[in-house]
Order: C-alpha cells, then structure tokens, then sequence
C-alpha cells in the first residue's frame, strides 16, 4: 500500500482516478452482510406471508439495480459496464439470520468491489423495508467484501469465507 493519496490533485481536491492506463481484466466480486430478525419475521419471509409481498425477490431486484448504479450513488467511484450480477440469500431459521450475498462480475479496468458491498447494503435495506411493518427492530450488520479477483492488486480472499457457489 502507497502512502499516495489516490483520489486527491496535487492541490488536494477530489478527483476521479484515471484507470486509462490499467490492464483490462476480468474482475469479480463477492460481497456479504446479513439483517438480524426475529425468528417469527424470517418464517414470514420464507413463507411467503409477509404483507407487502415476496421480500426475496424485492431484495434480490434491489440489489442487482444498485450494483448497476453505484457509481451513480458513490463519489468518486467508475460507472461500470457490468456483466452479472447475483444476489442470493441463506436464511438461519434458528438464530433469525437472513445473509445476503451479491457477486458482481465485469471486464474493465477497475474492480467492482464497491458494486458488490452496494448490492449487499441496498438488498438488506429492501429487506428492511419490506418487513419494517411486521418488526422495526431489525439489524442490518456484517457488511464486508468475502473476495475479489482480478486486476493488479491481485486475488484476496477473507480470512475463514468463501463465496457460496465455492464453499
């Protein structure tokens, strides 16, 4: 890591990196973060009975379109043409757990780690919005990059997690 500050002037202001110059790659992401529920929320949701309708593929829905536009909502960050994006969910029946994972996946010359953490933060709110009518106590936690491929800084995967499809 440079102590270079990569995203100020040389007068300090912000400024959009120029990845002009960068490697074209395949680049992917996977992201993770969960939203904490009562284990009666969760069964509603798995059911299929919660009021406002299929809170999965709301969420999923949701997440897919942030990824889209993260650059739009995040300064600073790249628009991005983006070649997949997947949000799926593992539910904890016993503990009210609803764990999201989003991968995202393009071939450019900038990563889409912030396109898969957006998808997984959006995602939850969905959730959150969804169910908010049924418990208002719900958190939304653990949002954090599980791995990522691709470009110059190379292959990182967080300690003890693999993405789903690879556990």
């Amino acid at each position: 890591m440079s102590g270079t500050l990569t995203h100020l002037d040389a007068k300090g202001q912000a400024r959009m990196v120029d990845v002009s110059a960068k490697t074209v790659t395949e680049r992917v992401a996977v992201a993770r973060g969960r939203v904490l529920m009562s284990k009666n929320t969760l069964n509603l949701i798995l059911e299929g009975e919660m009021p406002k309708g299929d809170v999965l593929a709301v969420a999923r829905v949701a997440g897919i379109m942030a990824a889209k536009k993260t650059g739009s909502l995040i300064p600073l960050c790249h628009p991005l043409s983006i070649s997949a994006v997947s949000v799926d969910f593992r539910p904890d029946r016993e503990k009210g757990i609803l764990e999201i994972e989003a991968r995202v996946k393009t071939t450019g010359q900038t990563g889409v780690e912030m396109e898969a953490l957006t998808a997984v933060s959006v995602a939850a709110l969905a959730i959150y919005d969804m169910c908010k009518a049924v418990e208002r106590g719900m958190v939304i936690d653990n949002i954090r990059l599980v791995e990522k491929s691709g470009g110059r800084s190379g292959h990182f995967q967080r300690e003890g997690e693999k993405p789903w499809d690879a556990s």
